[in-house]
């Protein structure tokens, strides 16, 4: 009888992916899996309770790290394998002005003139909310007029094909890895400030107390685990404009390469 493992997913299309890529391994190597979908502070709060046993994927020490903290002072975990490398950004399409190349760039008279004053952002647990509320304070964006939304990953993703469609200037508070990237070429504002964080390691998170759970052989694969953001943008564009089913993309991607 299979042993089955309880995995929390944060709930957005990139975590979606990975977490697909690790419920395919762990099935071929014989559990059962329970994937549960919660906002990123939820997912950490299941895993510190013991609702599920691991968690795919934390942004560590960045964007998760807070959350990370909070678990391990009741509870030991261990980290797993190295899905990607993630990091924050804000970006412009690249069809606006080439001399447009960091945040404090959007202040400028003719940049406002033609810039979409509203950026759309993701849920306010997202690490580049928080960064981005930060940003808009220390750069003064807004006081020059700008306004930041928090919303759903659709609000943000709409929002940046609706104005690449018809060719609008605007801001895209965004991440690798990401789906738009794999289509649109954007273009990343330099933030001296340094507010969006540090490039990110995106680990599978496994309660120390699961761990009989596993053969060392089993946590060897685990840990093997390893992908890009390019591959995991790719994926997530297939399930998510293709509409391709996640767990078939996953586990071709496995076949092909692991």
């Amino acid at each position: 009888m299979s042993k089955t493992i309880n995995l929390g997913v944060t709930d957005l299309s990139f975590h979606r992916i990975a977490a697909s890529l690790v419920a395919n391994t762990l099935e071929e190597i014989g559990f059962t899996v329970k994937r549960t979908y919660s906002p990123h502070e939820e997912n950490f709060e299941r895993l510190k309770a013991g609702d599920v046993d691991m968690l795919a994927s934390a942004w560590l020490p960045s964007s998760h790290g807070i959350y990370k903290s909070d678990v391990v002072k009741e509870v030991p975990l261990l980290e797993l394998g190295l899905h990607y490398k993630p990091y924050a950004l804000w970006g412009v399409p690249n069809y606006i002005s080439e001399e447009i190349t960091e945040v404090s760039d959007l202040l400028e008279p003719e940049v406002l003139s033609k810039m979409k004053k509203d950026i759309q952002g993701i849920n306010s647990g997202a690490g580049i909310t928080r960064f981005s509320i930060e940003m808009m304070e220390a750069y003064g964006l807004s006081a020059a007029g700008y306004k930041f939304h928090t919303g759903t990953e659709d609000d943000c993703f709409s929002a940046f094909e609706n104005a690449v469609a018809h060719k609008q200037w605007m801001v895209v508070p965004l991440w690798k890895p990401q789906f738009l990237h794999y289509k649109y070429n954007i273009r990343e504002l330099k933030e001296p400030k340094g507010l969006l964080g540090s490039v990110d390691k995106a680990v599978l998170l496994l309660r120390k107390d699961k761990e009989n759970m596993f053969t060392k052989t089993h946590l060897q694969k685990l840990d093997g685990l390893q992908f890009t953001n390019d591959i995991i943008a790719e994926l997530d564009y297939k399930v998510s404009r293709e509409g391709k089913n996640i767990d078939e993309v996953t586990k071709r991607w496995l076949k092909n390469h692991h």
